[in-house]
């Protein structure tokens, strides 16, 4: 006995054994390095190495739903409680992007890439290379607003990378983050950062196989537990809740847990057309949120310097006042520049209210505002505005390619209107700079001449001051003193403010348009913020045709319904899984598919008592519905007894065909809480039997399978026995060879899971 023991404690080393501060609700592992990320029920993710040192840990400050990591483990996207996803670098787990695609909680989230790297006409694999850089230096970044410390604005600061390397894609290969809500809708997104697709399963209409009429259903008040993307891309598995409602075959079915396959061979077929539209439009996305944000900082700072000189100058109005004059501040300045007599309330507020001191430090605020403006266009608004233009100009090329790129939604005209208002844009900042140029230099002007008047009036020696320029001076206070041209292009407003051009200059305007190139006449009248409004409604609008096409194309090829559940709403939580095992045929199937999908999940004891405490496991479903067309079934199943005194708690399929469950010991008294045990199942030794489908919704495959169920026994697989009681989650690591368990204790454990992988090396 003990000989047995050992051989089956074996496949099954505890690496350690360790607490931990607040239970853990969701694990996964990195697909390509030993880290460990975790959830916990105080809504933080912490990520561990093998070894368990902790690397680090973040609060998204809402509850954490679901994780899921890029296939190169270099990123991890988590799905919040509110319908947002964050992506985070795994280095530090600074934020990399925040998509907002759901409304309510992301309840499951798969990241795939194509496994399958496709051929051109001369046998080499296509790259696409980021013509970009061959003309332009590296992106801006976000302009980092004064007082912020970095990492408030939501992005990584400039000595980061990974930001760049996340929008970057040309080096990627092609990839696709599904994310699921509680409301049954789907998103899709290339490379995690690029909306492509939506679709919501109520809205499905699923052709009902081996019906004796053509019949459809939908699917009811669906709620989604997991999605899994087909390695090729072709199809979507999903597993969720809801009501099936077959009008034709006799109205609504019951509430239960059903399997649906969605075709998603569009990404698939089109995945080169879909990966260089979305390289480019990924990287315009991150170019108009470092104009948007430079705008903002831009607007935040003049509005702050203006708001200096205007505190300091608005007391000269009170003066005038107090007087007895009724003249304005610009009449009062203008005769101290025309030689007249130094009127009281000029002398008091030059000499008293404002000073010296005071013109430096108005002429600081002002002026070094305007320096900073410029060096932000320069730096940050002016290269992002060039750069989406070239990138504009790379679609706008492609978008001609009709053959190819209409068929995913690339609109000709839509791309041609975003490119022009691109360049419209470039245009609107040549003329910002002029104008605030122009208004630096004239308030520099201004302020020269007011230290020159402070000297005289003070009787103190005025050579060494700058020299100033009268007619400037006159300019600066017919125009600008009270009005404030920079601050008009830059701020928001209620109300359209059209800028003032002169006739002229107009009907110049419409000569061009005569020659081709554009046709907007009117983008001079338009601020510089209206006219990058303009801009990113054009990219929404041009962006959103490949969503709509691809959302339409999305379809619901099959649906197989698994059990009943109770029509009220539960927490109950039910160990399921999907994955998709590569290089396992079935007898009757030809080798047309390299993967085979395999689908498992508790049974409740309710309502099938004559099979109660088994797990089942489906395959072939993902190619069943074509195979019904040649006239056989890929569909096998087969039902899993757990040993008796046991019950599943979670489980998890596992690399080369096996299934990884976790027990616990059913105890029946309360100071003790039992075992529980951790088992391998290799689905070649299973009994896989073919099931057949039925038309009618109120039937279960399940009852089919309850002749040929299959019993697990203790001694006949591996397995190890683990001291303690355990909870959900199991987190198994397929690259890796490595399990994490829970205890209810608080403790997580470790373990290796196959005897050839003694040890399991530190990531570098």
């Amino acid at each position: 006995m003990e000989t047995d023991e050992a051989m089956r404690v074996l496949p099954f080393q505890l690496q350690f054994d360790k607490p931990v501060a607040s239970q853990i609700k969701i694990a996964e592992w990195n697909p390509e390095k030993d880290l460990l990320a975790m959830a916990t029920e105080d809504s933080k993710i912490l990520l561990h190495r093998f070894n368990w040192q902790r690397l680090w840990t973040i609060s998204p400050g809402k509850s954490v739903t679901s994780l899921c990591w890029r296939p190169d483990g270099k990123a991890i996207a988590v799905g919040l409680e509110d319908g947002t996803i964050t992506l985070h670098d795994v280095e530090n787990g600074k934020l990399l992007r925040s998509l907002k695609s759901h409304t309510v909680a992301v309840v499951c989230l798969n990241w795939e890439e194509d496994a399958q790297l496709s051929k051109n006409d001369f046998g080499n694999i296509p790259t696409y290379e980021d013509r970009t850089s061959r003309f332009f230096p590296p992106a801006p970044r976000i302009p980092q607003m004064p007082g912020l410390v970095s990492g408030d604005t939501g992005f990584t600061d400039d000595s980061e990378d990974s930001f760049r390397e996340l929008a970057n894609s040309s080096h990627q290969r092609f990839s696709i983050l599904c994310s699921g809500d509680k409301d049954g809708s789907i998103c899709f997104n290339i490379f995690g950062i690029f909306p492509i697709g939506k679709i919501n399963i109520h809205k499905f209409h699923v052709a009902i196989p081996n019906a004796d009429e053509q019949g459809t259903c939908r699917l009811l008040n669906a709620s989604i537990y997991k999605v899994a993307l087909s390695k090729d891309l072709f199809h979507l598995t999903v597993l969720c809740s809801g009501q099936l409602s077959q009008e034709e075959l006799g109205g609504h079915g019951m509430h239960g847990l059903h399997c649906l396959v969605l075709d998603t061979s569009i990404f698939s077929k089109r995945k080169d057309e879909l990966y260089q539209v979305a390289l480019q439009a990924s990287n315009i996305e991150d170019l108009t949120e470092v104009i948007r944000e430079s705008l903002t900082v831009m607007c935040k700072q003049w509005t702050d310097a203006t708001h200096t000189f205007h505190e300091k100058f608005d007391s000269l109005s009170t003066l005038i006042v107090d007087n007895g004059l009724d003249s304005s501040p610009q009449e009062e300045f203008l005769s101290l520049l025309g030689g007249a007599r130094t009127s009281p309330p000029i002398h008091q507020f030059l000499a008293n209210s404002l000073g010296e001191a005071g013109v430096k430090r108005v002429s600081k605020a002002v002026c070094g505002a305007g320096k900073e403006l410029q060096l932000i266009v320069l730096n940050h608004l002016q290269p992002a505005a060039e750069i989406i233009g070239f990138r504009m100009g790379e679609l706008r090329g492609l978008s001609r390619w009709r053959a190819r790129f209409h068929g995913i939604g690339l609109d000709e005209k839509l791309i041609n209107n975003a490119t022009e208002n691109s360049g419209m844009f470039l245009v609107q900042v040549e003329r910002f700079m002029r104008v605030l140029s122009s208004v630096v230099q004239q308030f520099s002007n201004f302020f020269n001449w007011l230290l020159k008047c402070i000297k005289l009036l003070m009787q103190e020696p005025s050579d060494q001051l700058p020299r100033y320029n009268s007619e400037l001076v006159v300019i600066f206070l017919k125009f600008l003193y009270d009005q404030d041209p920079v601050r008009q292009l830059l701020e928001p407003s209620e109300v359209d403010h059209d800028v003032d051009v002169d006739l002229e200059t107009m009907q110049s305007v419409r000569d061009l348009v005569n020659f081709g190139g554009f046709s907007d006449c009117n983008y001079l009248r338009r601020t510089l913020l209206k006219e990058f409004q303009l801009l990113e409604s054009s990219f929404k609008e041009a962006f959103l045709m490949p969503f709509t096409t691809i959302s339409t194309k999305i379809l619901c090829e099959d649906f197989l319904p698994l059990f009943p559940l109770p029509s009220s709403p539960t927490s109950v939580f039910i160990p399921m899984s999907v994955s998709y095992y590569k290089g396992i045929s079935q007898p009757h199937q030809a080798s047309d598919h390299d993967f085979i999908d395999y689908v498992s999940f508790q049974v409740p004891n309710e309502p099938f008592s004559d099979i109660a405490n088994c797990i089942g496991i489906l395959r072939g479903f993902m190619h069943d519905m074509s195979s019904i067309k040649k006239g056989y079934t890929s569909l096998e199943a087969v039902l899993l007894s757990v040993p008796s005194g046991y019950h599943c708690v979670d489980l998890s399929l596992y690399k080369d065909g096996q299934i990884v469950l976790l027990l616990n010991e059913a105890c029946t008294s309360s100071e003790n809480s039992g075992e529980a045990c951790m088992m391998i199942v290799r689905t070649s030794d299973l009994p896989f039997v073919s099931v057949s489908r039925s038309p009618y919704l109120d039937h279960w495959e399940l009852h089919q399978l309850k002749d040929s169920v299959f019993y697990l026994q203790m001694g006949n697989a591996k397995v190890r026995i683990i001291p303690h009681s355990v909870v959900a989650p199991l987190a198994v690591s397929a690259s890796r060879g490595v399990a994490s368990v829970y205890a209810t204790r608080k403790r997580a454990l470790v373990y290796i899971l196959e005897e050839d992988e003694d040890e399991v090396s530190d990531t570098e």
